[in-house]
Formats: structure tokens, C-alpha cells, sequence
């Protein structure tokens, strides 16, 4: 299993939300570039990004901080945040980010997933936020009617390869992540399912290793100081 460690990013800086909750951000660095660096040093090949901006605005707020991780880091980078068009997929793509994340248009606009992935394949990845079982769209301030496995079953069929599956519910709240969401998942799909929102101790990133999953992602429980990435990494080497 593959461990992305994440920035999230407002205004050039590394943040983390409270349940998806803008008003309830936290900063932990001025330097997401430093950030990086210290992933990488601790032994990740792999990190996630989001643009928080540009998840509401849909254009890329924080362009030129993801470019100088880019520049600065030799980890493989997926990134999400407002893309819903193929030319903003591909400012992302055209600033050295291996992996672009879908979210809200994915549900939204079915015919621009189809063409993204038909275009840049594997490079296209989607990103599903879920609440209260449904998915959540628009930066996490709308829910739409689609429960999990409708969308799931959906991006099979269009031929998605990558998914990152967040439960709102979570998502910065140290509480564990939800394991039975991911395990039914797992089992049902062949997508290679990434696990975010409430990973939160070694406990929870060997659970999900022993299913199997594809990767997770440690968000707050790194800058809190409850996981230790190069322990982590070690365990699921």
C-alpha cells in the first residue's frame, strides 16, 4: 500500500479544515514546499495536494506552489482541486503534477470525466467525498443523490482506474478512519481505491493495509504528530 502523505492548500500555505469546514482551518506551515521536502525525507515517493481554493472557485489558486514542489521533490503528485474543464486539467498536469483528481465534475459532468480519461488515461484520477453515505459535491457544500456504489460502479464503466474516497464525517476529526466503508469497497470493485479522511494511527494504516488498498492518505494525523511517516512507511513496505 502506497502512503500519500497531503498538503492542503489556501492562500500558499499548508492547512488542514475541520470536516470540510472552511471556517474551522487550521495553518501548520508557511512553506508547503519545506513540507514536501520533509516527506520525501522521511522516505514517501508519493504525496496529495488540494487546492481548497480552487475547489470553490474552480481555477488554480495555488499554481505556483504546486509547481515549485514540482520542481523541488521527486515524489509522484496527484492533485485535485476545481478542475472541471480539460484546459485547467491540464495547467495542472503542464506544471509537473503526475495525477490530476476529478471531484465535482466527475458526478456533475459524466462527459468530461469520459474525456479526460479517454485522453490522459491513468493520469486522471477521481476524488468522491461522501456524507452520511452520499456524495458530497462543490468543495463539500452540496450533496448530491448518488449513493457509493452508484458511483463506483460508474467510474468502472467509464474506466476509471484510480479513486480517492474521503468520508466527510472524518476528515480531520482523529476519530479513525471508516474501515467498513473501504473494506465493502474493496471487495466490490477493482479500482484501485485510495482511503482519506480520519487516518489517524498505526492502527488504522494497518487495517487498511491488510485489505489491500491501493493507498491512504495521512493529512492531520502527520502535522499532529500522531503517525510517524517514516514508521508508517516502514510498516507497509
Amino acid at each position: 500500500m502506497y502512503l500519500y502523505p497531503a498538503i492542503d492548500l489556501v492562500g500558499g500555505k499548508a492547512v488542514r479544515l475541520y470536516k470540510g469546514d472552511y471556517a474551522q482551518m487550521t495553518v501548520y506551515s508557511d512553506d508547503p514546499v519545506s513540507v514536501a521536502r520533509d516527506f520525501q525525507a522521511a522516505g514517501a515517493t508519493r504525496m496529495h495536494l488540494v487546492d481548497l481554493e480552487a475547489a470553490k472557485s474552480g481555477v488554480p489558486e495555488n499554481a505556483a506552489t504546486i509547481r515549485a514542489i514540482a520542481e523541488h521533490t521527486d515524489l509522484f503528485l496527484e492533485v485535485g482541486g476545481g478542475i472541471r474543464t480539460i484546459q485547467t486539467l491540464e495547467t495542472y498536469l503542464n506544471l509537473g503534477v503526475d495525477r490530476a483528481i476529478l471531484g465535482t465534475a466527475a458526478v456533475t459532468n459524466p462527459e468530461f470525466l469520459r474525456e479526460a480519461v479517454a485522453k490522459y488515461g491513468e493520469r486522471v484520477a477521481v476524488g468522491v467525498d461522501l456524507k452520511d453515505g452520499l456524495v458530497a459535491i462543490k468543495g463539500w457544500t452540496e450533496t448530491s443523490d448518488l449513493t457509493a456504489e452508484d458511483f463506483f460502479a460508474r467510474m468502472e464503466d467509464i474506466g476509471v482506474k484510480t479513486v480517492i474516497c474521503t468520508d466527510i464525517s472524518r476528515d480531520g476529526a482523529m476519530g479513525g478512519t471508516n474501515r467498513a466503508l473501504y473494506k465493502k469497497l474493496s471487495e466490490r470493485f477493482s479500482i484501485d481505491l485510495i482511503a482519506s479522511g480520519g487516518v489517524s494511527d498505526m492502527e488504522d494504516i494497518l487495517a487498511l493495509n491488510a485489505m489491500g488498498l491501493h493507498g491512504a492518505i495521512i493529512g492531520k494525523a502527520y502535522y499532529t504528530g500522531a503517525i510517524d511517516l517514516k514508521k508508517a512507511l516502514e510498516a507497509v513496505r
